[in-house]
């Protein structure tokens, strides 16, 4: 562990700390929400070819992030920060993010296509740059185990605020004006904008420290195989991304499910801003309650105590399938405040694997950093692509004419059970996994 990361955290870096999770938020949401339904419903492009590229971008990702983590390794070595990459991150994110919904009109299909693929995969891996070393700073930043959960909790309701800012606020923006095109110039201009502040803060807090020696170079592959000896031989590390990777298929299940239950279970599209709150809204609130469980109770307790609660709200929503109502805004609520806990508790756990880890005499924390990154990007597309398997499944109706489409019962009921019995059974595996974490306090504590 680097000498720099023993003092207790100021409130001005955790604040500006936190600050970056704006990006992390405002990158994870907006796009999703509405990249495809720009390109088809916009630009012209054939849904198939526009799912497609959104698939591309991530495998980009999980491709990219290990890679970025081991130089990002390297450059600490060489420079004594990983600052370098990250600038670089700062400066391409928003200016890609702002091409990204900024095609002219009157270009053809296919043109218009390609220039959003090339802007937002060079946006992907702009914010892999800044991510990867992002996440690895904790771990930097101080070595107390109680330091890095109250760093990660206020980190946390940034993140939970960014989802709802730039989810809510984002297609507000785009529908302001007349232009679709000009609607969503605006909505990437002030998007890149708020892009750039939060991570250009995030920036200033980065240690910096003397080169500790010079680093070869290496193949590209050798970073790969960094990655995958990060998870062979932390047991800790692979029990907790394991883990978390499970639980974010699981959040990802749900929220891709959201829009069809509000629409074919529910019958009113407008409950799927009611869900998307109700189950990101409450951390806002219980991310502080859970770092303040974590201290009395430890990170490990706490973290599989918000995931059992989150597994018996899915299980009272199982009731969907025969009781269908707005009552399912009570557990999903509670999903919520769960999911705050799931998301804090994780990622104030990474950095302590990673300090046990540099005992061994090697500092990898931006490798740990890129695997976690792609695990959970990983984990959050296959919740989209098991949604889609069960629909399949389940006979479901696909049509752009959705007012004359009658869905037959078993798709109904498929829709329900993703968005209850699935994710609970997901839960229950990602809770046997986690019995497989045994760091404790004072694993971390001891020569920290």
């Amino acid at each position: 562990m680097r000498n720099t990361a023993r003092e207790q955290l100021s409130r001005k870096v955790i604040t500006r700390y936190a600050a970056g999770s704006l990006a992390t938020g405002g990158f994870s949401t907006l796009p999703g929400l509405v990249l495809v339904y720009y390109r088809t419903d916009t630009l012209g492009v054939v849904a198939l070819a526009a799912g497609f590229m959104i698939t591309m971008a991530k495998v980009w990702d999980v491709v990219i992030d290990p890679v970025i983590g081991g130089l990002s390794d390297r450059v600490l070595k060489e420079k004594g920060s990983r600052r370098g990459p990250m600038i670089a991150g700062v400066i391409g994110l928003p200016l890609s993010f702002l091409a990204t919904f900024a095609v002219p009109a009157g270009l053809s299909p296919f043109w218009s296509g390609t220039w959003v693929f090339v802007a937002f995969l060079l946006a992907a891996t702009c914010f892999s740059l800044f991510q990867v070393p992002y996440i690895a700073l904790p771990a930097e930043l101080t070595s107390k185990y109680v330091e890095r959960t109250r760093l990660i909790s206020w980190r946390v309701v940034v993140l939970t605020f960014s989802i709802l800012l730039f989810g809510g606020g984002g297609p507000e923006i785009r529908g302001m004006f007349g232009s679709l095109y000009l609607g969503y110039f605006m909505m990437g201009a002030v998007s890149a904008i708020l892009l750039f502040a939060g991570t250009l803060i995030a920036v200033t807090i980065v240690p910096k420290d003397q080169p500790t020696s010079p680093a070869p170079r290496e193949p590209i592959v050798s970073y790969y195989r960094g990655g995958y000896l990060a998870f062979k031989d932390s047991q800790p590390f692979r029990a907790l991304l394991t883990t978390f990777v499970i639980q974010a298929l699981t959040t990802g299940l749900m929220l891709a499910g959201a829009q069809y239950v509000a629409r074919w279970i529910l019958h009113d599209e407008g409950a799927v801003t009611i869900l998307f709150v109700c189950l990101i809204g409450p951390a806002l609130l219980f991310a502080p309650v859970w770092k303040k469980v974590a201290d009395r109770i430890g990170k490990e307790r706490a973290f599989a105590f918000s995931s059992i609660t989150f597994l018996l709200a899915t299980l009272c929503l199982v009731s969907l399938v025969f009781w269908p109502g707005y009552w399912i805004v009570a557990p999903v609520a509670v999903a919520g405040s769960a999911y705050a806990g799931m998301q804090t508790l994780p990622i104030a756990m990474l950095p302590d694997v990673i300090a046990v880890d540099s005992r061994r005499g090697v500092d990898r924390a931006g490798i740990f950093g890129g695997v976690w990154t792609a695990g959970e990007t990983t984990g959050m597309a296959l919740g989209t692509t098991v949604l889609t398997i069960v629909m399949a499944l389940t006979g479901y109706i696909g049509s752009t004419t959705l007012d004359t489409v009658v869905q037959p019962d078993s798709a109904i009921t498929g829709i329900a059970l993703t968005f209850s019995l699935l994710p609970a059974i997901l839960m229950i595996i990602s809770l046997v996994t986690l019995t497989r974490y045994r760091l404790r306090q004072e694993d971390i504590d001891r020569d920290a």
